[in-house]
C-alpha cells in the first residue's frame, strides 16, 4: 500500500502575478500523486494567493475531479442537463451547440458573482479546466473581495459589519434567459433546490480569519431590514466598490490552463467570448460552510 509520506515530491514553482491578486503554479502534474508536503504547500498557496492557475494540466476529468476532492466534497450543479455524461459533479461551461443543443452553460459568469452564495453553506472554491479556448474573448475576470473590504473607511466598515443580506439564484435568471434563448426553464424541483439564503454582508474567512466584502450583482437582492431604496443604494455603491481595477485580476486562458479559485476570497467574471468562437471549459466546485 503505498503512502502519501512514500510519495516523491514534485519539482514545482508558485510565481506570484503582476497583478493585485494571484498566482500561477508551474512544474506541478495534478494527475500524478501529490505528497501531503506538497499538497500543503498547494493550499498555501491557494489561501495567500486566492486564485492559481495550474499551467499545462492536459489531463483526464477523473483527475480534475478526484484533485478537487483533495480540498472537499464536491457540489452537483443544479443544471444537471449541463453535467458532463458519467461524471455528474463536472458543469460542462461552453457556448458550443451540437445537433441544435448547447453542449454546456453558455452564458456562466455573466454577472459578478460567488458561486453558490445562494445556499445556506456557499463553495469554498472552484475549479475551472480549459478544454477548448478561442482564439480571442473568453477571459475571467477575478475581484479580490478582501482588498475591497480594506479599502472601504472605518465608519463604513462599522455600518456593514452587523447587515445580512440575501442571495437568490433566480435574481438574474430570467433576465439571463431572455437574453439567451438555451438557458433552461428550470423545473419546480430545480427551483426547490434553490431556495434564497441569508449571508452575512461581509464574511471572515474560515481558515486565514481575514474579513472580505460578501455581496455580488448577480445573486444579491436586497439587505435584510432596510427599505428597499436604501437598500438599492447601499448594495449598488458595494457592487461598484468591490470590482475597482486596483482589486482585479484578468486571466487569459492558455490550453489545459486549471484555475482554482476561493469563493469566500474572491468575485469572478466571463468578459464573453464570440459567438462564433468555440470555447469549452469543465468546472467542479468543493462544498463549503456556513459564513460568520
Amino acid at each position: 500500500m503505498t503512502t502519501t509520506a512514500s510519495i516523491p515530491a514534485q519539482d514545482f514553482e508558485v510565481l506570484r502575478f503582476d497583478a493585485p491578486v494571484g498566482a500561477e503554479i508551474i512544474g506541478l502534474d495534478i494527475s500524478k500523486p501529490i505528497n501531503e508536503t506538497d499538497f500543503a504547500r498547494i493550499h498555501r498557496a491557494h489561501l495567500d494567493h486566492h486564485v492559481v492557475v495550474f499551467r499545462a494540466q492536459d489531463v483526464s476529468p477523473e483527475a480534475h475531479i478526484d484533485f478537487s476532492r483533495r480540498f472537499g466534497p464536491l457540489e452537483i450543479h443544479v443544471l444537471h442537463q449541463y453535467h458532463l455524461k458519467g461524471h455528474p459533479e463536472i458543469l460542462i461551461v461552453s457556448n458550443i451547440k451540437e445537433n441544435g443543443e448547447p453542449i454546456g452553460l453558455g452564458d456562466a459568469g455573466a454577472y459578478w458573482h460567488s458561486d453558490i452564495s445562494y445556499k445556506d453553506k456557499p463553495s469554498l472554491g472552484s475549479l475551472l479546466h480549459a478544454q477548448e479556448l478561442p482564439s480571442e474573448g473568453g477571459d475571467t475576470l477575478f475581484a479580490d473581495q478582501h482588498l475591497a473590504w480594506e479599502a472601504l473607511s472605518p465608519e463604513t466598515q462599522q455600518h456593514l459589519l452587523p447587515l445580512k443580506a440575501e442571495h437568490s439564484y433566480l435574481a438574474k435568471y430570467e433576465e439571463l434567459r431572455s437574453k439567451n434563448p438555451w438557458r433552461p426553464k428550470l423545473s419546480q424541483e430545480q427551483i426547490d433546490k434553490v431556495a434564497p439564503a441569508i449571508q452575512p454582508v461581509v464574511r471572515t474567512h474560515p481558515e486565514t480569519g481575514c474579513k472580505a466584502l460578501f455581496v455580488s450583482e448577480h445573486f444579491t437582492t436586497g439587505i435584510v431590514g432596510l427599505p428597499k431604496d436604501e437598500s438599492d443604494a447601499l448594495l449598488a455603491e458595494l457592487f461598484a466598490h468591490s470590482v475597482k481595477p486596483e482589486f482585479v485580476y484578468r486571466h487569459q486562458w492558455k490550453p489545459h490552463d486549471l484555475v482554482f479559485w476561493d469563493n469566500r476570497s474572491l468575485m469572478h467574471l466571463a468578459a464573453g467570448t464570440p459567438d462564433e468562437l468555440r470555447r469549452k471549459l469543465y468546472r467542479t466546485t468543493i462544498q463549503g460552510d456556513l459564513p460568520f
